[in-house]
């Protein structure tokens, strides 16, 4: 599975954390920056990770901010990402179960770094319940 991750400043250490989690998954990371904590715009890199989703270039997806709020926002402006800010294992597992979330937003400031590998494995194991939620999905995309 091939897994883009990017993040602002704000993100960045929670990032590189992610990403070496994945790695020992056995993940393959296609890193589209931002490479320092030096100020960086985050809508640059949310949606740069939605394209590389959206254009199958990467499988699945992970943007991480200060708050996860802003990279959010910008991810799901591109057509085809749903991109959900996941705050804990449950919703997580939620935002994959009923919204087959293609992306996972995390908040470099807001969420421990433990707590993020949880919630990054607890996204990575669920699957999509398909059913009447494929329905909404579905509504979703073509928006």
């Amino acid at each position: 599975m091939i897994i883009a991750i990017a993040s602002d400043h704000g993100g960045f250490a929670l990032k590189n954390t992610v990403k070496d989690h994945l790695m020992e998954r056995g993940m393959k990371i296609v890193d589209l920056g931002t490479y320092s904590d030096a100020s960086v715009d985050y809508p640059v890199y949310g949606r740069a990770c939605g394209e590389a989703v959206a254009s199958g270039e990467a499988d699945l997806g992970v943007v991480v901010c200060g708050t996860g709020i802003g990279i959010s926002i910008a991810a799901n402006k591109v057509k085809g990402v749903r991109c959900g800010l996941c705050t804990c294992v449950e919703m997580a597992r939620l935002t994959k179960q009923h919204n087959n979330a293609n992306v996972l937003a995390l908040g470099g400031r807001t969420t421990a770094p433990d707590l993020a590998v949880e919630i990054v494995d607890a996204w990575l194991d669920t699957e999509f319940e398909g059913g009447r939620h494929q329905r909404r999905v579905d509504m979703l995309d073509e928006m």
